[in-house]
């Protein structure tokens, strides 16, 4: 995994064909929805984060590949027509032809088969594109510069694990400074307590 890229899960299912048809051999899902989810949990705390509706709306989306775990071989793109992307009120949506190739359907087979049970997407969040409210302990993502690829995983990330280093990275700095903040707060407290002893004497 590129460690400048974030990554998160997606639904993945395959489209629904009839018993003793040849198989449609697309697979489809939306990305996260809109609404807040945890991200990492530390010291009992909860860290949350948001990506906005209209975080896509300047996304490149032009060429993203279909990949197995974000590495190797390239099984559809969008360039090639073969991978299709969008982004509604649900989420970014996406839609794979796994046809073209005899390798492709094996990935195919080896979805129907339960052996990737979800989907990840790679991106970048452009430049200012996020911020991070300290009350909530929330980050939120406003603007994603790139999706890069869409992967069927082998083992679904769990977030308090498996974080990419870009998220990790910018999660253990938010931590660092809450951190700072409360050690400095609890020696403000102490001073004031001590000068309050001080002075009743």
């Amino acid at each position: 995994m590129n460690p400048d890229r974030e990554y998160r899960n997606m639904e993945l299912r395959i489209v629904p064909f009839e018993e003793g048809d040849e198989p449609s051999f697309f697979v489809e899902g939306y990305a996260s929805t809109f609404d807040p989810y945890v991200l990492l949990t530390r010291d009992g705390i909860d860290y949350k984060e948001r990506i906005e509706p209209t975080a896509f709306d300047e996304a490149d989306l032009s060429d993203v590949v279909f990949r197995v775990d974000h590495a190797g071989r390239v099984y559809a793109r969008s360039s090639a027509g073969t991978v299709e992307l969008w982004h509604d009120e649900h989420g970014l949506g996406q839609r794979t032809d796994l046809s073209r190739t005899q390798a492709a359907k094996e990935v195919f087979y080896d979805i129907q088969a339960g052996n990737y049970p979800q989907m990840s997407f790679a991106f970048t969040v452009a430049e200012g594109g996020d911020d991070y409210d300290k009350a909530t302990h929330t980050r939120t993502i406003h603007r994603i510069a790139k999706v890069f690829d869409v992967s069927p995983v082998v083992f679904p990330a769990n977030p308090n694990t498996n974080l990419s280093v870009s998220t990790r990275a910018y999660f253990d700095g938010v931590i660092e400074m809450e951190q700072a903040e409360r050690l400095e707060e609890e020696k403000r407290e102490r001073q004031k307590q001590l000068i309050k002893l001080l002075t009743e004497v």
